[in-house]
């Protein structure tokens, strides 16, 4: 290796080479007031310092970080949860969504009935497309859910009644969200039924990027079907006009397999339409990138001693327990042991019960949320008196839960079956289950408990939409009627179309009194098959062309309390300050 000697001229680093540490880079000539700013020596220049930083963009060492304003916002909370971006939208999707679009707008417009079923099937395929296109597989649970929602869309197809209906679709969509997500944990179940809503303005964005690049790339492969589907349905409806023109038993044809759209709904038709876009849109963008929902926890509550905790729930228990107790000895007493052991007559006394039965239901399973947060959680015994008094408290509740349906199973024998009367029954037989499933929770483990309530709540209101409430309600006025002749025609003719198997069976003038307003309805109606529900169907097989006539001229003084009063007269309870129906 060889030195340079001391007199010889240093080398200049090439022009990409950093200068060595501690040395001096020469100045060229021509600028003097850079060497005047360098140290001794005149002709070289220290390395020049680094711009200064203004005041107001300096940052305080150790400070908070300060925004930008024209830097990028900070992530939101779904951001964050959300399992990345999703790849590029898939060409079955885009499809899938067009045909949803379509269909919400020609067959949602005229009603509610298959139509909602037949909408939900293609969004589902293109949510379907979405998932496998992202490596999601399909797990046991999601299953679950996804053929629970579709089941539930069953109800709308059978049942004529507005409110089983409403809570059917309410219900899927719920299901539907959570097999998007497919959460786990309470919470997670909980904002996983509602998380598909805050996919829907990222997935606008996310449809039209691959709206353009299907458009622009594959050259315009995309374009070219879609201006050819355009170009056919062009073609249809002028022929199809045409020789519908032409022949009339085609027109029929054509008129019933067919929706009957005119330019008055179209506004109506065109908001369908962006919802059912919206919808399939957000579905598919969820399927590809779903909210990890669960990652949203609540801290666990703070662990108490075992005398704290355990001495106002066994002072419950108690309480439960001689309440109970009474009841026992009365409501299996019937009728005659009410009136011998209480001042309240018979329908007071079921109707002063059940209602708070009912919220002291619902007020013990806060109780049971609340006391499971706080348990003691020290080892073996802890866990041995926790599941000895909640399942004691569970056990007491459930007694409690039979003792109000009891009340409700006897202000029904005596007054009839009504809307809210079967409504809140279901309420809380479902609370019942729920409570069975925490005892078994308490056995086996509570990984599954947050599903499971979901589940048996999905089961309940289709089972409730399945046995049609309006059709049983029917059933068991009528038979009310044959065993004491009390009837309340006034109520018994706003049921809908379900009801008319069991009220065809009643005896004149009381069937046309009861089935005239049905009967004008369905004759008023000109819904398409699609948005027609089985039950309708039915009463109008049932019902055909007949006319009232003068059966139904003077239906006012027909309906009859127990002692065969008139409808508002006498003592008979016929009217029900409870009932809003």
């Amino acid at each position: 290796m060889s030195e340079t000697p001391p007199d010889s001229p240093r080398p200049e680093p090439a022009p990409d080479e950093p200068a060595p540490q501690g040395e001096r880079i020469p100045v060229p000539a021509a600028a003097p007031e850079a060497a005047g700013r360098g140290g001794a020596g005149g002709g070289t220049a220290s390395l020049p310092e680094p711009p200064k930083i203004p005041a107001y963009a300096a940052q305080r060492p150790g400070g908070p970080r300060q925004s930008s304003p024209w830097g990028p916002p900070p992530p939101s909370v779904t951001t964050r949860l959300r399992a990345g971006k999703p790849g590029p939208v898939q060409a079955g999707t885009l499809w899938a969504v067009l045909a949803t679009t379509l269909l919400s707008m020609v067959l949602l417009g005229d009603g509610i009935g298959l139509n909602l079923l037949i909408v939900a099937l293609p969004a589902s395929a293109g949510a379907y497309i979405s998932a496998r296109a992202a490596g999601r597989t399909l797990r046991p649970w999601t299953a679950v859910w996804a053929i629970g929602g579709l089941a539930l869309l069953a109800v709308p197809a059978l049942r004529d009644a507005g409110w089983p209906t409403f809570l059917a679709m309410v219900s899927a969509l719920a299901l539907g969200s959570l097999a998007l997500h497919g959460s786990r944990s309470w919470l997670g179940v909980f904002l996983g039924s509602l998380g598909v809503f805050t996919s829907v303005f990222e997935s606008v964005g996310w449809g039209v990027r691959g709206v353009r690049e299907r458009m622009s790339g594959s050259r315009g492969r995309f374009g070219v079907v879609f201006r050819s589907v355009a170009v056919a349905v062009v073609l249809v409806i002028v022929f199809g006009a045409l020789f519908a023109s032409a022949d009339a038993a085609f027109a029929d044809l054509l008129g019933n397999l067919t929706p009957d759209v005119s330019v008055g709904d179209g506004p109506w038709r065109i908001l369908l339409g962006l919802l059912g876009l919206l919808g399939a849109l957000a579905a598919a963008y969820t399927a590809a990138a779903p909210v990890r929902w669960d990652g949203v926890t609540v801290r666990p509550g703070k662990a108490r001693g075992r005398l704290e905790w355990a001495l106002p729930l066994v002072v419950l228990n108690l309480l439960f327990a001689a309440f109970l107790t009474i009841q026992l000895t009365v409501l299996l007493g019937g009728y005659d042991k009410v009136m011998a052991e209480t001042d309240l007559s018979y329908s007071e006394y079921a109707r002063q019960g059940f209602w708070q039965l009912l919220w002291a239901t619902v007020l013990t399973l806060g109780v049971i949320a609340l006391a499971l947060r706080w348990a003691p959680r020290g080892g073996t015994r802890d866990r041995t008196l926790v599941r000895g008094v909640l399942g004691t408290l569970c056990f007491l509740t459930l007694v409690v839960v039979a003792s109000a349906l009891r009340r409700m199973d006897l202000y029904v024998d005596a007054y009839g079956l009504t809307r809210l009367r079967i409504s809140v029954a279901a309420v809380e037989l479902w609370l019942g289950v729920v409570l069975v499933l925490i005892m078994a929770a308490g056995v086996f483990g509570p990984r599954l408990l947050p599903r499971a309530v979901a589940a048996s709540a999905a089961v309940g209101v289709l089972a409730f939409g399945l046995v049609s409430p309006d059709g049983l309600i029917a059933e068991q006025n009528v038979q009310r009627y044959r065993n004491d002749h009390s009837i309340d025609i006034e109520y018994l003719k706003g049921l809908s179309a379900d009801a008319v198997p069991a009220l065809d069976t009643l005896p004149e003038p009381l069937r046309s009194c009861a089935l005239q307003d049905i009967q004008r309805s369905l004759r008023n109606s000109d819904e398409p098959w699609y948005a027609t529900s089985w039950g309708e169907v039915r009463a109008r097989d049932i019902l055909g062309d007949w006319d009232p006539g003068y059966r139904a001229l003077d239906c006012r003084g027909l309906s009859t309390g127990d002692n065969g009063d008139e409808r508002g007269g006498g003592t008979g309870d016929v009217y029900d300050p409870y009932d809003p129906y």
